[in-house]
């Protein structure tokens, strides 16, 4: 799975990997992010590693250049609407919005990506779209033909699950960090959300903070 773009000339199809991945499903609060990532043939995969084996400077420079290099997308799904279709589906949700703004960008990434003299139409693009862990994300497009798949355990092995994993971390970390400075005594900054021992005691003594999931025990 390492090669990205193939194209079967005998079919005149190209097909692409989309990497899904999610961040935030276990924290108490604050919203859940994912990322739809597809990398160019050319991208240095060796730069990419489950993100959470990465250090923050190293997924930095890693989501920078995927930025630069890859058509990508971050969807977002709110602590509110968490607490109402649940974590997984949030999740799920969250990569089928992370898509929606990849699918937005496709085009330009394949005029800029396609052989001389070669005219793409969206009939000749076929899309795998594999998500992290064991439930396919459900995309879908009007126009493209998109096959979803989920493969436990690839932010590992997938490069671009791996690249997607990193995009939602960092984007859930920066939106972490804001949340932080508007409230300062639950140390967001410091655990993300996660349900760490001071995490947990602050929302005892001084209770749920405003971006607090109240479906979730804490």
């Amino acid at each position: 799975m390492t090669a990205v773009i193939s194209v079967l000339r005998e079919f005149s199809v190209i097909n692409l990997i989309c990497g899904l991945d999610e961040a935030g499903r276990g924290p108490l609060a604050g919203p859940v992010a994912a990322g739809a990532v597809i990398l160019p043939d050319d991208f240095p995969v060796h730069i990419l590693n489950d993100s959470k084996c990465l250090s923050e400077k190293k997924r930095r420079a890693a989501e920078a250049l995927i930025k630069a290099s890859a058509c990508w997308g971050v969807g977002l799904v709110s602590h509110e609407i968490i607490d109402t279709i649940n974590i997984l589906q949030a999740s799920l949700l969250a990569m089928r919005r992370a898509a929606e703004t990849l699918f937005f960008k496709l085009p330009v990434y394949l005029a800029r990506h396609a052989r001389a003299g070669q005219l793409l139409t969206c009939s000749d693009v076929c899309i795998q779209a594999i998500a992290d862990g064991n439930k396919s994300a459900g995309i879908t497009h009007a126009a493209y033909t998109v096959i979803n798949t989920a493969i436990v355990k690839a932010d590992a092995a997938v490069p671009a699950v791996m690249a997607a994993a990193i995009l939602a971390k960092n984007e859930r970390d920066r939106i972490m960090r804001a949340y932080a400075l508007q409230y300062p005594e639950y140390g967001y900054e410091q655990h993300k959300g996660y349900p760490t021992a001071a995490h947990r005691a602050v929302c005892r003594k001084l209770g749920p903070s405003p971006i607090q999931r109240r479906s979730f025990r804490y």
